[in-house]
């Protein structure tokens, strides 16, 4: 008989509070601050801070910071606006920095 398993998800490393899903991931070729990240489509119980632009590798982005909403932990960023045409891909979508989160029900 075989074992029912919940989804896959990611974690903040810090405290596990569950922040993501496995089948949201839309890129693993992202670099955040401290080494490779990932694109996700959904992130969940993390808080958003303010609004700022930033000049990412990829340009000029209006970005927040994203942090656990359990820990404070910063996680990643979220991408609120692109003002590149060919970077308009990433609005409303989340940067999660694989070493800020952890596996969970692989």
């Amino acid at each position: 008989m075989a074992e029912l398993v919940g989804p896959r998800l990611y974690s903040c490393c810090n405290c596990r509070n569950h922040v993501c899903l496995h089948d949201d991931i839309i890129s693993k070729a992202f670099q955040g601050k401290t080494g490779r990240a990932f694109l996700f489509s959904h992130a969940m119980n993390v808080l958003a801070g303010p609004k700022e632009d930033r000049q990412l590798m990829t340009g000029l982005h209006t970005v927040c910071d994203i942090y656990c909403r359990d820990c404070r932990e910063v996680l990643g960023w979220k991408y609120e606006r692109a003002y590149e045409e060919t970077e308009k891909y990433k609005e409303g979508k989340f940067i999660l920095e694989k070493s800020k989160i952890v596996k969970e029900n692989w």
